[in-house]
């Protein structure tokens, strides 16, 4: 299993961020966090929560595993269980059909289990 590296994974976000036009306070602002906050996160000098990281990507309307490995492209796996996701007026996830995404709550667990795993590790 892969360990964390933080600053690479600040670095994709930052180029996320870039690549949007935004500022670090756009972006912040949009996470709720600070702006100092997020400028130690694209340093890799400090460590957000999970909810942080969710808030992040859906904000950028990024992938965690592009953001985490900078791996492309989504698993068949994923999709599957996921289906393609919109992001409503209000942000929140939606499927194409229309119908909410009761199970983003679920993911966002999920997520969370793992990085505790991996902080075992």
């Amino acid at each position: 299993m892969h360990g964390l590296d933080y600053s690479k994974i600040g670095m994709r976000i930052r180029q996320a961020r870039k690549a949007r036009g935004w500022s670090q306070e756009e972006l912040a602002k949009r996470c709720g966090i600070s702006m100092s906050f997020l400028g130690h996160i694209e340093r890799g000098s400090r460590v957000m929560s999970m909810d942080t990281f969710a808030s992040i990507c859906n904000e950028l309307d990024a992938r965690a595993d592009e953001l985490l490995w900078g791996e492309a492209g989504p698993s068949g796996a994923v999709m599957d269980i996921w289906g393609c996701v919109k992001k409503e007026a209000g942000g929140k996830p939606r499927r194409e059909t229309g119908q909410p995404l009761d199970s983003y709550a679920m993911y966002v667990r999920i997520m969370k289990s793992v990085a505790e795993i991996m902080n075992e590790v």
